[in-house]
């Protein structure tokens, strides 16, 4: 979707933000196939990634992956969990108190980093192994947000996720 006219009431509604975001977990995983490791911190590199994750370099839309803190339990559910951890999910940070599809196309700052919202997060194949049969299906539309690191350094769990004004 393009970004509505700067003086259009659809404009206004989508910069609107009731509160910050914030992070409630990070991780990162070194190599393809291996497990996440939880970490209180990361540093984020422009143009590449997090330090010490797979993605760094590789993909640009994907140099970190969010998701929702509140689609969680809506993913167990539908899974037929009573609990999904992040580390089953394959994200690297976990956010809170904001939507991260608003922030889809647009600029948003985690600590001292800034980050654009790239590309939905899609589950993959490795969800139905992850999640069981249908897990697949039940992270649909719930599966997170990639995004590109535009300015780099440090955050924290506990940061704060704010919509920049571009």
């Amino acid at each position: 979707m393009r970004n509505p006219p700067p003086d259009s009431d659809l404009h206004a509604l989508m910069t609107q933000f009731p509160r910050a975001g914030r992070v409630d977990w990070i991780g990162l995983r070194a190599a393809r196939d291996m497990p996440i490791r939880a970490v209180e911190r990361a540093v984020a590199v422009a143009g590449v990634g997090l330090e010490g994750d797979r993605y760094a370099g590789g993909s640009g839309k994907r140099g970190v992956t969010l998701i929702q803190a509140e689609h969680l339990p809506a993913i167990a559910a539908l899974s037929g969990h009573a609990e999904v951890t992040p580390v089953t999910l394959r994200r690297n940070l976990v956010v809170s108190g904001i939507a991260l599809i608003a922030l889809k196309g647009r600029r948003f700052r985690i600590g001292e980093v800034v980050l654009e919202g790239a590309a939905p997060c899609d589950p993959c194949s490795k969800m139905e192994a992850a999640l069981g049969p249908g897990g697949y299906n039940a992270m649909r539309g719930m599966g997170g947000l990639c995004a590109r690191v535009i300015a780099g350094g440090a955050l924290k769990i506990g940061d704060a996720v704010e919509w920049v004004d571009a």
